[in-house]
């Protein structure tokens, strides 16, 4: 028997137009399925800067803004604050929340402003060419970077998450994964967490995906995830950082 997923009304209906094998589409699928389960589609405001995810606000039924390059967080926590009763994310790439957005991530984390972040991470700017970003691995070549990155002379990849875990004000700090059935199913809950922290007035919560990005890449789909899974994730670590609940007793 044929099983048809039914679609989360926290999207619409409008059909997702990401590259074959890019992950942004499951990534939106488990916030829509948080908003539509913890019944706060009615009451959310989301904000997409520039990269592939400024599409968002064509996929989530819920009143969505744009936001300049990397300023996200900025604009998102002038809408919590303007509007507390309503809850407020953010949806980032890499280059956008770890490059031009870097200011704005720390300071709204560090101010504990409560919103949730989603970032993710395809250590590769997507949208504009496949060039290098904060997040691109040691030796990997990209448009800007054809001989692999040189971390003497660019750098080391930024740890957004450990980076962010620094910061005193945090509430829910976590990285997961989407590359396999079992890794969603686990993203799945870390979303749900961030959200029902986010419904509950919590905190700043932030859950960084690990994704691919096979066009950049020059991957089939499976290659990108297999790639992905032999190289990003022995150094973006997958697990939980920070949970402030657990401090609580909640």
């Amino acid at each position: 028997m044929e099983v048809i997923a039914q679609r989360p009304k926290s999207l619409t209906d409008v059909q997702f137009h990401y590259c074959p094998g890019c992950l942004h589409g499951v990534a939106h699928r488990l916030i829509a399925e948080a908003m539509d389960e913890l019944d706060m589609r009615n009451k959310m405001m989301g904000v997409a800067p520039v990269g592939c995810s400024v599409f968002a606000y064509k996929f989530f039924d819920c009143d969505m803004a744009e936001a300049a390059h990397g300023r996200a967080p900025a604009v998102a926590t002038g809408m919590k604050r303007a509007r507390p009763d309503m809850y407020v994310f953010s949806y980032q790439g890499d280059g956008d929340l770890a490059a031009i957005g870097t200011a704005e991530i720390v300071h709204a984390a560090n101010r504990g402003e409560k919103i949730t972040v989603f970032f993710v991470n395809n250590a590769i700017y997507g949208m504009t060419g496949g060039q290098m970003a904060p997040t691109t691995l040691p030796g990997m070549k990209t448009s800007t970077s054809p001989y692999g990155r040189d971390e003497k002379d660019i750098g080391y990849p930024i740890r957004a998450c450990e980076l962010l875990n620094t910061l005193e004000s945090p509430y829910y700090i976590e990285r997961v994964s989407l590359l396999s059935p079992q890794d969603i199913i686990k993203a799945k809950k870390a979303v749900l967490n961030a959200m029902r922290y986010n419904k509950e007035g919590r905190g700043f919560t932030f859950i960084e995906f690990i994704s691919t990005c096979p066009t950049n890449w020059g991957l089939d789909p499976m290659k990108a995830r297999d790639w992905a899974r032999e190289n990003m994730l022995p150094f973006f670590k997958i697990g939980c950082l920070r949970d402030r609940s657990k401090e609580e007793g909640v």
